[in-house]
């Protein structure tokens, strides 16, 4: 089956959340994206930027794990990486919020 192509991040996002529709691995997505702006202020208030290094891996190794081992798909990263990458951001914004998508 061929991967439909999104024109915009309007189109895309409803396909994200799709993506993400089990809790464990929303809450990882919620974990990792916190912990990069918690690391990202550090690294900056403590001029260690040398940290700034494990912000992908933080940000990713959380995400990655909630899909391998709970939402049980391939993450949309991988194809969508600016879509994906946006769509993080606005999901925990919308969390953080109590907006909710499901």
């Amino acid at each position: 089956m061929k991967e439909k192509k999104f024109k915009t991040f309007k189109e895309f996002y409803p396909f994200y959340l799709s993506q993400h529709k089990n809790t464990v691995c929303r809450n990882l997505h919620y974990i990792g994206s916190i912990l990069v702006l918690s690391m990202l202020a550090f690294s900056l208030f403590t001029q260690q930027y040398v940290l700034l290094w494990s912000l992908p891996l933080i940000g990713y190794g959380f995400a990655w794990v909630g899909h391998f081992f709970f939402e049980k798909n391939k993450p949309a990263t991988f194809i969508y990486p600016l879509y994906s990458f946006i769509g993080d951001w606005v999901m925990l914004f919308n969390f953080l919020r109590n907006k909710k998508h499901f």
